[in-house]
């Protein structure tokens, strides 16, 4: 029969072990590689991150090798970093990588057709509305899903009088 609680201390430490070892790893790999290894700016980059906390989980648990979870790490980010670069050099890669950004909600309007097509409702539009700390659809010019399925709200210019608020405080000049 299997240990469910625990089995011995040699397990414990060495598991321990792996998990320092590994995440030191991962670590390193993710600061030579640079801040794009941490970007979820596509569903590309999405996938990276997952794939990550994968291995390292399996490395962690002693269910690889270390020696094969830095193989897969490595490999992970060397393919990131090609379809990155392969993103940049030709348009036709960034279109099948990159998704596109969708306008949902245009001046007073929801776009049906394109909100079917990302799957949103007008409800969820209407709380990314208030969670920018807007009330009324009159003040928002646009609401756009980007490629990385984050939310943006575009207010419309304001009025003259309300451009700048901090015009009307007393601020004291720096001296």
């Amino acid at each position: 029969m299997r240990y469910v609680f625990f089995e011995n201390w040699t397990h414990v430490w060495h598991m321990a072990l792996m998990t320092v070892i590994s995440f030191m790893a991962l670590f390193i790999l993710i600061r030579i590689s640079g801040k794009r290894t941490l970007a979820k700016f596509n569903a590309f980059d999405f996938i990276v991150t997952v794939a990550l906390g994968s291995v390292l989980a399996f490395m962690m648990l002693a269910k690889i090798t270390f020696t094969e979870g830095l193989v897969v790490l490595l490999l992970i980010i060397g393919l990131q970093y090609l379809f990155a670069r392969l993103s940049r050099a030709s348009d036709t890669m960034d279109q099948v990588l990159n998704a596109s950004p969708r306008l949902l909600f245009y001046k007073g309007q929801y776009l049906k057709d394109n909100m079917k097509k990302e799957a949103i409702t007008e409800e969820e539009i209407s709380a990314v509305i208030r969670q920018e700390g807007i009330a009324k659809f009159e003040d928002v010019l646009a609401v756009v899903i980007e490629p990385n399925a984050s939310v943006s709200v575009i207010k419309k210019p304001g009025k003259p009088e309300n451009r700048n608020l901090l015009d009307k405080l007393n601020i004291p000049d720096p001296d």
